[in-house]
């Protein structure tokens, strides 16, 4: 059996983070309160509910059920405008390239995102057809930590929690993959994401064959085996 890959989406494969964040800074400013770059760190990897939650404790605001639904709308049109203008220029560096080396070797590719809106986005940066599996917002209910959106990539893909390798850039993301038994990639900073199994920068001049090299992400060896030098890979 082979391994599968889940990726999240927002900071991993595209950039789509400063549109939710424009969005939910105009929300605040029409609520009366500021919400800054620095609060909008605490909403990585977070879903669209809770994030909303963190947001008026932030500006110390309270909403009954109405508003507070009428405002996750507002936001979430706001953030559809924007998104409407981002075309593949927005995907992030060597993250294209990294899914063609995924998918050349006949590995099953699946998306975990807390966003609603990933087939629109995957759609608009002409990705969608790199993904075997899509599980977003719209097909789970918790939000990570809890592992539910990649064992459910997992179970849509028919691969075991154990193998696969999730690649996130958020710390509840990282700790959702080691939730549910899986190996994680942390994309971005090593001194955030000191949870994960290995730590990249970005995806630029990397394949998978380097990440499976890699003593930190080594598979039980019934999903495969794999030079040390990275030169070749079979598969059982």
């Amino acid at each position: 059996m082979k391994p599968a890959c889940i990726f999240d989406l927002d900071g991993v494969i595209v950039d789509t983070a400063k549109y939710h964040y424009l969005a939910w800074k105009r929300l605040a400013n029409s609520l009366g309160f500021d919400f800054t770059e620095h609060d909008n760190e605490q909403l990585k990897g977070v879903s669209r509910v809770e994030s909303l939650k963190l947001i008026l404790r932030l500006g110390g605001k309270q909403l009954d059920d109405a508003e507070f639904d009428a405002a996750l709308v507002r936001k979430n049109g706001w953030y559809l405008e924007y998104i409407q203008q981002i075309g593949s220029e927005e995907i992030l560096p060597g993250a294209a390239e990294f899914l063609t080396s995924v998918r050349a070797q006949g590995i099953k590719v699946a998306l975990g995102s807390a966003s609603k809106n990933a087939v629109l986005i995957l759609e608009r940066i002409q990705l969608l057809d790199q993904f075997d599996a899509i599980v977003d917002g719209n097909k789970v209910s918790k939000a990570k930590p809890d592992p539910e959106v990649f064992l459910k990539a997992a179970e849509e893909l028919a691969v075991p929690a154990s193998a696969c390798i999730v690649f996130e850039d958020a710390v509840a993301g990282v700790q959702a993959a080691r939730n549910a038994g899986m190996k994680v990639v942390g994309i971005g900073s090593a001194a955030v994401l000191d949870q994960a199994n290995l730590v990249l920068p970005n995806f630029a001049g990397l394949s998978i064959a380097d990440v499976l090299a890699r003593d930190e992400i080594l598979l039980p060896t019934k999903f495969y085996e794999m030079g040390k030098a990275g030169l070749g890979m079979g598969f059982s």
